[in-house]
């Protein structure tokens, strides 16, 4: 059984998850702690479960989800596991931070991006999350889905009664819809969806009442 921490993060509110199971192998999805004490909390929680961090997945490479990476990569020796479909977007991450009048200087240097949107799976502990290709927020948007417990991290793709924004450099629209109807929407209804902002939901409550799709 997977064990999901969720931590709330940096001034635009993401969630950033800490996930392991039995073997106490983990990961760390979207970690988008800004500040040293934030990244403290996320790793006093990992140290005091005796975690060991495996994988840094990150669901698309906007700004407010990878400003920890640095962090992640100081402390743990990872780099992150993204898709360079992305790269501009990762490339922009200082001016977008100086955007959102955030100080780049708080963050350590950024690690390398492994490509796994090649990839069919990611495996830790006893657990095997299947890579889902949902382009449309980002060019390289991922989902990550563990079809054993029927849970999904969705990132930006899908939230609770909405979608991800579009219209930013490299966001569309329809892809999106794509993306989420013909992707997503395949799951299990009982899937249970852990977005990148707000509250969690399932696939099936999207289904029936999400006004977007």
């Amino acid at each position: 059984m997977l064990n999901i921490k969720t931590f709330q993060v940096n001034p635009l509110m993401v969630n950033c998850y800490v996930v392991s199971d039995d073997t106490r192998e983990a990961c760390i999805i979207d970690p988008g702690c800004m500040a040293e004490t934030e990244w403290t909390a996320i790793k006093n929680y990992i140290e005091s479960k005796q975690l060991k961090l495996v994988h840094m997945l990150c669901t698309h490479l906007h700004f407010d989800h990878i400003m920890g990476c640095g962090f992640v990569f100081r402390d743990y020796q990872l780099n992150i596991e993204g898709s360079m479909a992305d790269q501009r977007q990762y490339e922009q991450l200082r001016l977008y931070m100086n955007a959102f009048d955030l100080d780049p200087s708080s963050i350590p240097a950024q690690p390398p991006v492994h490509d796994i949107s090649g990839q069919t799976s990611i495996h830790f502990g006893t657990h095997t999350f299947t890579i889902l290709k949902t382009p449309g927020h980002t060019p390289g948007g991922l989902c990550f889905y563990c079809p054993e417990e029927e849970l999904l991290w969705a990132g930006d793709t899908l939230f609770q009664g909405s979608v991800g924004r579009t219209d930013l450099p490299g966001g569309d629209t329809d892809t999106i819809i794509h993306s989420i109807q013909e992707v997503l929407f395949t799951l299990p209804d009982t899937t249970q969806v852990f977005t990148g902002h707000g509250p969690s939901t399932t696939i099936e409550y999207e289904r029936r009442y999400n006004p977007y799709i």
